[in-house]
């Protein structure tokens, strides 16, 4: 081989090296550019990416300032989605303990309702004894029986006023109240027409509840002469 051919050979060896060497820094280029679109994808999501590079195409700078203004509008993203969800965990906690304080208070409403309906049958005892007392005992006469219903009917008035229960029994002359009076017929009466003339049973009831009306006769109203 001459000195020329040694020569030619040499220089075909360094274009060839120079040609890997550029080869392999494009792929290596490549690679960079890949991965980092695959960042940009992950925080960026697949639209708004392929919207900057787009952008990138025109006007790097504003591909940048849009890059980063959709960063954050992800970010405000994942934030609103993380308070959503503890909201909702806040919900699900606030209607369970809602759904037991109800069981509870149903449960304490019972229970005074049987506490009440105790102290009333309690109350009454008394009550009991004292008429089963006035059937069995024998009585001289008929004035010491009644003295002794009459004793018990107080105990009975007692032990209703303890319970705030009132008796309803009005005048005659007054006005019926349809809620707490019980019109049971007209009758001739000296009280002006339609008031009560009459009380046929008294009615009975308990703070503003009627436990039950009082049945009434209305008048007629007066002979005219």
């Amino acid at each position: 081989m001459t000195d020329e051919e040694a020569t030619e050979q040499v220089r075909e060896d360094a274009e060839e090296t120079g040609d890997a060497r550029t080869d392999a820094g494009e792929d290596a280029d490549a690679a960079a550019e890949e991965s980092e679109t695959e960042a940009e994808t992950d925080h960026l999501g697949t639209e708004s990416t392929r919207l900057v590079a787009e952008v990138a195409t025109q006007d790097a700078k504003l591909a940048a300032d849009l890059e980063g203004h959709l960063a954050g509008l992800e970010a405000d993203r994942e934030e609103a989605e993380e308070r959503v969800d503890d909201l909702e965990s806040k919900l699900k906690r606030n209607r369970a303990d809602f759904k037991n304080y109800k069981k509870r208070a149903k449960k304490r409403q019972e229970q005074m309702k049987d506490r009440a309906t105790e102290d009333l049958v309690e109350n009454l005892l008394d009550v009991r004894d004292n008429l089963k007392r006035a059937v069995e005992d024998d009585h001289e006469n008929v004035e010491s029986l009644k003295e002794g219903v009459e004793m018990t009917l107080k105990e009975l008035d007692r032990v209703f006023e303890d319970e705030d229960v009132e008796e309803i029994a009005p005048e005659p002359g007054a006005e019926t109240d349809p809620q707490r009076h019980e019109v049971m017929m007209q009758v001739e009466s000296d009280q002006p027409e339609g008031t009560v003339a009459d009380v046929y049973q008294p009615g009975y009831e308990m703070g503003e509840k009627v436990l039950r009306a009082a049945q009434v006769t209305v008048s007629e109203g007066g002979d005219e002469q």
